[in-house]
This record gives structure tokens, sequence and C-alpha cells, in this order.
């Protein structure tokens, strides 16, 4: 495992981060408790120190089950990535912006984008308990809000950075312009954004600037998903409730398995699976300072971690480049 300092902060995370969204259950099909801590405990015992998750995942389901995995564990020798800004508790009294109505046991739940310095210290504090932790490593901004000034959610990040209940502070699907807004006033350490070998926008214009200035980025959804691990071209299948079963529209299938198809070939030469592949392709992209990868269980967490073995060349990561152009 390699671990890479994540931006200017403090921080030292392993540059695969377990991400905490599956096993919270909501949108993904259900979970398994057991299976899910197994996979956290498997992927500290593979050298993953770091895990992301966010209030919002299971609705403080994947917190709880973060919290739990990590009893007696050594707390200093794990980082815990959280975020804050989504509610659905109703505790916004309509503040905010309505971003979308989930859906949980067949009720409408209204989800809101919520960034108020007030909801911030409230959102803290419930994810500690849950976390059963008395700080967290990195808190975040899960959505921008544009109904808070963005100086008035940085200001109080760094109020809690001061206080010592978080370490260090970032952001998540921030654009460039909101980057930029947002470290006039506080030293971000990252920025968590999607990216993948079928999603590089953020090439373009985030990656100079966050290289530019010592930023660090924290890749989500390399895998798609799961998309790109090419089992859902074999036999997996989706429960009804998985967000999945929409999410994957969004792409051309039949580009997606050429792609992999020529994939294939590498990553048997590496004795690794295309996931392994995929992954550690996206870990050595420029700007790329940790990259998060989701496991239900113990094997898929293992695989995950085992993927920064894989040695690529500057010849095989100009014939995975080629074939991406191809595709």
């Amino acid at each position: 495992m390699e671990y890479r300092k994540l931006g200017k902060s403090p921080l030292e995370l392993s540059a695969i981060t377990y991400g905490a969204f599956a096993i919270g259950g909501s949108m993904w099909g259900g979970n398994e408790r057991k299976d899910s801590i197994a996979a956290i405990h498997a992927s500290i015992d593979n050298g993953v120190t770091s895990l992301d998750t966010a209030p919002f995942y299971g609705f403080g389901l994947s917190e709880e089950i973060i919290g739990d995995a990590l009893a007696g564990k050594d707390r200093t020798k794990v980082q815990i990535l959280t975020k804050f800004g989504l509610v659905w508790d109703g505790s916004n009294n309509g503040k905010g912006e309505h971003f979308f109505d989930a859906e949980e046991n067949g009720k409408i739940i209204p989800v809101y984008k919520y960034a108020a310095k007030e909801n911030i210290i409230k959102e803290v504090e419930e994810s500690l308990k849950r976390l059963k932790t008395d700080y967290v490593d990195l808190l975040q901004l899960h959505w921008p809000d544009a109904s808070t000034p963005i100086d008035e959610t940085m200001e109080a990040l760094q109020t809690l950075i001061q206080q010592g209940k978080i370490k260090a502070a970032g952001v998540s699907n921030y654009s460039l312009d909101q980057v930029v807004t947002a470290a006039q006033t506080l030293e971000l350490a990252s920025n968590q954004v999607p990216y993948s070998m079928l999603n590089r926008s953020i090439e373009q214009d985030l990656v100079p600037y966050t290289t530019a200035n010592n930023i660090g980025i924290i890749a989500y959804s390399p895998l798609e998903r799961g998309l790109l691990s090419g089992k859902y071209f074999a036999d997996a299948k989706l429960k009804s409730d998985d967000h999945r079963n929409g999410y994957f529209g969004q792409f051309n299938p039949e580009k997606v398995k050429a792609l992999l198809a020529d994939l294939q070939p590498l990553a048997a030469s590496k004795n690794a699976s295309l996931a392994q592949l995929v992954l550690r392709w996206t870990s050595v992209q420029k700007g790329i300072s940790v990259v998060l990868a989701g496991a239900r269980n113990a094997a898929q967490a293992e695989s995950n971690a085992k993927a920064m073995d894989i040695t690529l060349s500057t010849e095989e990561l100009q014939f995975i480049q080629q074939a991406l152009a191809k595709h």
C-alpha cells in the first residue's frame, strides 16, 4: 500500500481508501452488517488506513457500522473521512436547497443541501456519536449549497479545526470556481469528485488548479459503481431498489464492453482483475491523491487493497490511454 499526504493538511491517507456508501444499504439494494464490518476489517488488515463515509449513507447507518467496526482498534492508526450538508430529518426547517426525494422502506424522504454554520455544528456532533470517536480526520461538505455563502461554511470548518473536532477540512463535488472561492477563506485539504476512465472532465480545469495549489483530489466512483469491473456484463444482477439500474444508463454498454475487452489481456498479464487494473490506473493519474473503492465483503476489500501491488510501465499506461481514446 502507498500512503499519500492530502494537500497541505497533516493527513497521510492510504492510496486506496475504503468507500462506505454502499454499506449504508439505502440506494444499493440493502446491506449485510456483518459482511460490511468484515470488509472494513479486511481493508485495515491489507493496509487501508482511511475510511470515507457520510451521514447520508444509509441515513446514519454507514457511520454507525464504521463506529462498530473500529471498536477496539487503535484510533490513531485509522483516518475517518466523513461529510456534512445533506439533511433528511427535517431539522433544517425548510432551509437550504431541496436536492431530491429519497425513498426508504416505501417512504419518501426529502433531502436538502444545507451548509449553514448551525447545521455543520449539529451534524458533526451527531457524526461523532455514531462513529464513537471524539474527532474526525477530514470533514467534507458533501454537496455545494447555493443558499449558504461559501465563506460562512468555510469559517465554520476553520472553527472546528481550532476546536480539535476535525483535523482538516475539504469539500466534495465543488467546481473550480467554488474551490477558488472557498480557498480564500480556508486552506482546503481536498476536493472529492467523480473521476474514472469514463469520466475525466476534471483533467481540463480542476486538476491543473489543485496540482498548482497543493489541494488533494479524492476520486470517487473510479469503477463507475462496479460497471468497470465487467461483472455486470456477465451474471451479476441488481436488486430493483439499487440506484445503479438508472445510473448505468448514462453509459454506452457496447463501448464499455469493447474497452474492457481491450484491457482484459493486460489485467490477465498482471494476474489482476479488471477492477484492480482500473483502480491502479486511477491511482497514478495526475493530481489524484487517493482513490475510493467500496466493498461489501472481505474478499472485495482485500482485492481492492491489492490493486496497489500492480506495477504499470510507461508503455502500458500508453496502451491504456490508446484504448480509452479508441472507445
